[in-house]
């Protein structure tokens, strides 16, 4: 019988991984992570909602307070990011130090042998007996984009219960008859952190952080006029610039160093050459070069694309066809089919991302 730590999140995902991984015959510890202060998950009510699930699981429940391991790891990056003009993804953050890092630390201090979560996605072993990562059977719910952090020596400790399901409402169906009070309990939305979705807001009460006002110019640099701090706008953003210039215009760049917005028409938001740092293989992939699809947002479409390694941790993507608003922070996942390659965090050359 394996022993598993379940990270329980108080949602209905998660209380059914447990459930479901009871069925198949294992020793389970819920964990509910305690991460952020006026947070939309992670919070005390979520805590007090997984205790509830183990309870009538019949499972012991641990919460681990990682409030200072959470600033540090996650919010220091998004902050930092965003004043250096990205746009980062701090779920990828959190699931690649936290869940990935410090839970796995707590379980294997259990003497659990395996990690679980609710994410759909799926892992499996190739014909060579390496495990991988593959997207949610789900498409729609697939969450392995998220995912890419789970590394090679973390996917053989990792169990994902909820991949092969076909449907979100096949999983409240479970929840609903193992009489859990989360069965219809609303998936959490946008960063937990930022409850209100306004992260320009939630920049300018973090110490150390001002919003300094510069130009907003063209691509030839005619000043068109001011913004209220680069960390207000992100790449593709047409909304609050404030420019009466006749014609729909975008942010197509944001430069730090001279404190610059860079607006222009939608054609300028189009590349095909990108590179990524902080690279990560969960599949284990050695091949320099490799033709697959490229996804640079969070449910994005794919793109197919030659990948080329240009580091132990980088590599340079070039799209067959142009993409549009590619954003500096954000990260481009890699598949092959329905296996995750890689992925790695955007950059825009002579940026530096922490």
């Amino acid at each position: 019988m394996s022993k598993v730590l379940v990270a329980m999140s108080g949602g209905v995902d998660s209380s059914v991984a447990a459930q479901l991984l009871l069925e198949q015959g294992h020793q389970c510890i819920g964990a509910t992570m305690m991460l952020a202060r006026n947070s939309t998950c992670c919070r005390l009510e979520d805590a007090i909602d997984a205790k509830s699930v183990c309870i009538k699981l019949g499972i012991p429940h641990l919460t681990f307070d990682l409030t200072r391991e959470f600033d540090e790891t996650v919010i220091k990056r998004f902050v930092e990011g965003y004043v250096q003009g990205a746009t980062p993804n701090p779920c990828i953050q959190c699931n690649r130090w936290l869940k990935f890092g410090l839970l796995w630390q707590r379980a294997q201090a259990l003497g659990c042998q395996y990690i679980a979560t609710g994410h759909y996605a799926r892992t499996a072993r190739d014909s060579q007996g390496v495990m991988q990562l593959y997207t949610a059977v789900d498409i729609q719910k697939d969450q392995s984009y998220v995912l890419y952090p789970s590394v090679p020596e973390v996917l053989e400790h990792l169990l994902l219960p909820l991949g092969e399901f076909k449907t979100k409402d096949e999983v409240r169906a479970i929840a609903e008859r193992c009489g859990f009070d989360n069965a219809h309990k609303h998936d959490s939305q946008d960063i937990c952190f930022v409850p209100d979705g306004n992260y320009a807001g939630f920049l300018e009460r973090q110490k150390g952080v001002v919003a300094k006002e510069g130009n907003i110019v063209d691509s030839a640099g005619n000043v068109l006029g001011k913004h209220k701090g680069i960390f207000h706008y992100t790449i593709g953003q047409r909304k609050g610039l404030n420019i009466a210039a006749g014609k729909r215009i975008y942010v197509v760049d944001i430069n730090p160093v001279t404190n610059t917005i860079v607006v222009g028409p939608a054609e300028e938001l189009m590349a095909s050459d990108f590179d990524a740092v902080q690279a990560l293989w969960p599949s284990g992939v050695s091949e320099d070069v490799i033709h697959a699809d490229a996804v640079v947002s969070y449910h994005g479409r794919r793109h197919p694309a030659t990948i080329t390694k240009t580091g132990a941790s980088s590599f340079h993507v070039h799209t067959d066809e142009p993409i549009r608003a590619i954003a500096p922070g954000q990260s481009v996942v890699i598949y092959d089919k329905d296996r995750l390659v890689c992925g790695g965090i955007i950059i825009k050359r002579g940026y530096v991302l922490t």
